[in-house]
């Protein structure tokens, strides 16, 4: 009997096609946990840089993750009082088709980005632009809306802020795919941003319904003035495109354990065979249960191989002198794992080189107990037992278990 393990990744790969784009890659990965079977779910693996990486639990809080990106977006004039910097970005959800490496399976992700931040560098410090000597009051005075920790609408405050005499490190919160505009109190001869960060949050499809392997795709945006990531319509970037290469890791397990001894199954009448042999009486039946553990995150499919077939549901026993009889071979899955229709497997027959299925778990099925039930069919027993005669038939059965449905 054979037991198959195999595996499905969530990820996101990094290519760099041409010039002038920054290419950044996205991680998410699916493994069943014995201790959470219920969850059934990616786990995003893209280490995290810029804002999350300097403020964890914030992130953990808000299930965000956050990349930063060294794209440069310089002014392309002076600020004057009264211009405005308006910060974009796409925070609708947006989707992309992921397709399965081997099998060419395709998957639908969608991805928001739910949060902006950068560091800007001022041409002169914040004091002197607004004629003050204290460095927090200059950058509180030089925009109508005090400094650039307080996130204008409709973003939201992070409680992010970190500032020296010319520059302002900040983090705002995304909801909506609206400009959040910072304006200038005063002439700012220039300025800068020194790369973005930004917040992202994932749907991933359900893993159980897909296939193992690495299901991969890419979603571009534009920046700049009236791009999908805007600074302000006075700051343009020095790189105007952005792919996140997306690469789904899908890796489950399909695991089946006998008890020990269970590769030998011995057929009996219920309750033995004295009834026979005492009274001459043929049994209704003659069978074996035999047992067996599963471990299955995604759908997979059965089939028996007989080392001789008798018909397509049947495989041969034989006696020393070549005389034969035949055992079908019925399957109970536990429950968690469906059949085709949806319905509970059992007693399902198998089939000598023909796979039955596929079966498809619900959630993660950790070590749980199926049954197979080595069966003679009635006609069997009738031409097998004759009064005073006894033999021993033997053979060869195996079960195999796939995952690639």
């Amino acid at each position: 009997m054979k037991g198959f393990a195999y595996g499905l990744g969530l990820l996101a790969a990094l290519s760099m096609p041409a010039a002038e784009a920054v290419n950044q890659e996205i991680k998410a990965l699916f493994q069943p946990d014995p201790s959470q079977p219920n969850r059934n779910v990616f786990i995003n693996k893209t280490p995290n840089s810029g804002y999350c990486a300097s403020y964890p639990r914030e992130c953990a809080d808000n299930n965000m993750f956050s990349i930063h990106v060294p794209v440069r977006f310089d002014s392309t004039r002076a600020l004057m009082p009264g211009d405005g910097l308006g910060l974009k970005v796409p925070a609708n959800w947006r989707q992309l088709t992921v397709t399965n490496r081997d099998t060419q399976e395709t998957e639908t992700v969608e991805v928001r980005i739910i949060g902006i931040g950068s560091s800007f560098f001022l041409s002169d410090t914040a004091a002197n632009l607004v004629g003050v000597s204290n460095i927090l009051e200059g950058h509180q005075k030089l925009w109508t809306s005090s400094s650039w920790v307080y996130a204008p609408s409709p973003c939201q405050y992070s409680g992010v802020g970190a500032y020296t005499p010319a520059t302002y490190k900040f983090f705002w919160k995304a909801p909506v795919e609206a400009p959040c505009i910072k304006v200038a109190a005063y002439r700012i001869p220039s300025m800068y941003f020194n790369g973005i960060d930004f917040a992202y949050e994932l749907r991933t499809p359900n893993p159980l319904g897909m296939s193992s392997g690495l299901y991969s795709g890419s979603l571009s945006y534009h920046l700049g003035p009236g791009g999908d990531f805007q600074m302000g319509t006075m700051m343009v970037p020095d790189d105007n495109n952005l792919t996140l290469d997306f690469v789904l890791d899908v890796q489950h397990t399909l695991k089946v354990d006998l008890p020990p001894g269970g590769n030998k199954v011995i057929l009996e009448p219920e309750g033995g065979w004295r009834q026979w042999i005492d009274s001459g009486r043929k049994p209704s039946r003659i069978y074996r249960d035999q047992p067996f553990y599963i471990s299955a995150s995604s759908r997979f499919k059965v089939m028996m191989e007989c080392a001789e077939s008798f018909t397509s549901t049947e495989c041969n026993l034989r006696n020393a002198s070549a005389s034969r009889t035949a055992v079908e071979v019925n399957m109970s899955l536990p429950p968690g794992i469906t059949g085709p229709g949806g319905a509970g497997v059992k007693d399902v027959k198998l089939r000598h080189k023909q796979w039955v299925g596929p079966f498809q778990p619900g959630h993660y099925v950790d070590r749980k107990q199926g049954n197979l039930r080595f069966e003679m069919a009635k006609h069997r027993i009738e031409a097998l037992l004759k009064p005073g005669v006894s033999d021993t038939y033997s053979g060869h059965v195996t079960v195999i278990w796939d995952s690639e449905v």
